[in-house]
């Protein structure tokens, strides 16, 4: 069966503008996300709270290709876009999504991925 990539309209758009911004900004991150948004649902990345809080530093965005969910707490200042929110997740932090911070921050800087 030949693989095809998601079919949500509103995902693929996203999809081709992360890749019409990683040329254009010659931002490699960007192409990165994109890469792991195509992936099925099922593979995208899960991460709790307590891996940003180990992975990232003070200042840093954090992006998730996948979803964040609530386990363990945040204590450092760290903006997080993911693609989806468990809603407890939602509660405990300020969250955008990667839509909203690529508006913010062509450029991606200060940006890590965790997967």
């Amino acid at each position: 069966m030949k693989r095809t990539g998601p079919t949500n309209i509103h995902l693929r758009n996203l999809i081709v503008d992360l890749k019409i911004l990683a040329n254009k900004e010659k931002a490699p991150v960007w192409r990165k996300v994109a890469k792991e948004l195509e992936k099925s649902a099922r593979r995208r990345p899960t991460v709790n709270l307590f891996k940003v809080e180990k992975y990232c530093k003070d200042g840093e965005i954090a992006v998730i290709p996948g979803k964040l969910l609530s386990e363990g707490t945040l204590t450092k200042k760290v903006q997080i876009a993911a693609y989806s929110f468990s809603q407890k997740a939602k509660e405990k932090t300020k969250t955008l999504t990667i839509r909203q911070l690529i508006k913010e921050n062509p450029k991606g800087k200060k940006v890590r991925v965790l997967i």
